[in-house]
């Protein structure tokens, strides 16, 4: 029973995580339609700037913030430079897809790069910053807390930015349609920019988190985590926000599950496991709504 409870508040804690990479996809695919395969590079990128920000003796809070600024000011070079240009061109959807595979591409191997941080993994500052404590018969490390409750605000902050305040209801009139909200006098451009800063800036965080608690970082972190990030997207109802939060938790308690009671080679592939199972039941996941296209 107590290892039960140790698995749980694990998985909580690293689908809390998930949950913010989800976030970035959700919000882009909300505006764009576009699934922006770039964004678990940009979780590596994130994590990766930390690690040379700390090892200039800045300290780890002041290296997070740093890296969430380069973060999104990178993904926001992404939409400028690659994206925005097929919008103009009204590219089909394919070419904008394969454009942020490619990105991913682009950004994995400048990590790899062997004058700036070689292809080898390396340490990563422990986010277990006040050791651990007991609850009952239960150990609860304090990374784990920390990657609960910093993804808990940020969540938070990012539910009542979208809901509550006039830029978030911008990018709300942009998701239901891009046209009308620009002949209202929304600037789409800058909408899309800022959604495209926010991703970058959540994948940082998450980063951040995930690396500090596993205290490990590769160039090629991203592939597998961002895909587990895209399916708790998915199996929450892509585009919602919400959706994004239990969709991560689905996932991240779902694998720290079988990882425990299965065995560690099934913990990977069970994040594609729920997804199969939610899409089978549940084409649009678990908070989707079917769309109506005219034709």
């Amino acid at each position: 029973m107590h290892a039960l409870i140790g698995t749980l508040i694990n998985g909580i804690a690293l689908g809390m995580a998930y949950a913010l990479i989800a976030v970035g996809y959700s919000m882009v695919f909300g505006i764009l339609r576009l699934i922006n395969f770039a964004h678990g590079a940009m979780y590596a990128f994130g994590a990766y700037m930390v690690y040379f920000f700390v090892s200039l003796k800045l300290g780890l809070l002041p290296a997070i913030m740093l890296s969430i600024l380069m973060s999104g000011i990178l993904a926001l070079l992404i939409d400028k430079v690659a994206l925005e240009p097929l919008r103009k061109k009204k590219s089909i959807p394919i070419a904008t897809l394969i454009t942020t595979v490619g990105m991913s591409f682009i950004i994995q191997n400048f990590l790899s790069i062997e004058y700036i941080f070689t292809s080898e993994k390396k340490g990563f500052p422990s986010l277990n910053l006040f050791g651990s404590f007991t609850v009952g018969n239960v150990t609860i490390q304090s990374s784990q807390l920390i990657m609960f409750v910093v993804a808990l605000i940020l969540l938070a902050i990012l539910t009542l930015l979208v809901n509550k305040t006039k830029i978030g209801l911008a990018m709300r009139a942009t998701e239901q349609n891009v046209k009308a909200a620009n002949l209202m006098g929304i600037n789409v451009n800058f909408i899309i920019s800022f959604t495209f800063f926010l991703g970058g800036a959540t994948a940082a965080i998450a980063g951040a988190l995930i690396s500090g608690y596993y205290q490990v970082i590769s160039p090629t972190m991203g592939s597998l985590i961002g895909l587990k990030a895209f399916s708790a997207a998915v199996v929450g109802g892509i585009g919602i926000l919400y959706g994004s939060v239990v969709g991560g938790l689905v996932v991240g308690v779902a694998e720290c599950l079988a990882a425990q009671y299965l065995g560690s080679n099934v913990r990977d592939p069970m994040a594609f496991v729920i997804l199969i199972i939610i899409l089978i039941i549940k084409p649009t996941g678990l908070f989707g709504k079917k769309g109506i296209s005219k034709v």
